[in-house]
């Protein structure tokens, strides 16, 4: 790309239309680093790390998000890269964490309270928050490697029948950012 276009970008007229008014780049944050840099020493940390885990947390992160946004398109609740909804944080926190205080205090850190704000700004927080997402799954997790298996789980635990996503978007996802 030439020195123009980087500090000229096409101007969001001249794009094709995908339903927003403003140009964006066309990837956000790098799977590799987020998973090295974010997800693992984030798992383990708060003493939830396994590969599987690990490799369902950012395929969540993934599908949820695109790695790109912090907040949810329009005019939706979701929040950070993971996308979970406030409701669903307090739930989390209110009838689960509150009887797993260590648990819930290795998420807090520094923090004295949840806010679902941090969601959005907090890479490790919100991380943790989908991890123990799916710590409430009676079902334990898929095999790390197993795409299908983790796109399966994660649209029954997390997305859940009712929402939008399907299984094989995850799927697609996952094979055109992580190959």
């Amino acid at each position: 790309m030439s020195t123009y276009h980087m500090i000229n970008p096409t101007p969001a007229s001249d794009l094709p239309d995908a339903g927003f008014s403003f140009w964006r780049p066309p990837l956000g944050l790098d799977p590799v680093q987020l998973r090295k840099h974010i997800i693992r020493p984030t798992l383990q940390r708060i003493e939830l790390w396994s590969e599987a885990a690990e490799e369902l947390v950012l395929g969540t992160a993934i599908q949820e998000s695109g790695l790109r946004y912090v907040h949810q398109i329009g005019s939706g609740p979701a929040c950070g890269l993971w996308q979970m909804e406030p409701a669903t944080h307090n739930d989390i926190w209110g009838n689960y964490l509150q009887s797993r205080p260590k648990v819930g205090l290795s998420i807090l850190g520094p923090y004295s309270k949840p806010d679902h704000s941090r969601l959005m700004w907090d890479l490790g927080y919100a991380c943790s928050m989908c991890r123990v997402h799916y710590l409430r799954s009676p079902q334990g997790l898929p095999n790390a490697g197993d795409i299908a298996g983790q796109a399966g789980y994660w649209k029954k635990w997390y997305n859940t029948p009712l929402g939008k996503g399907t299984v094989e978007q995850y799927m697609s996802n996952w094979k055109r950012m992580i190959g």
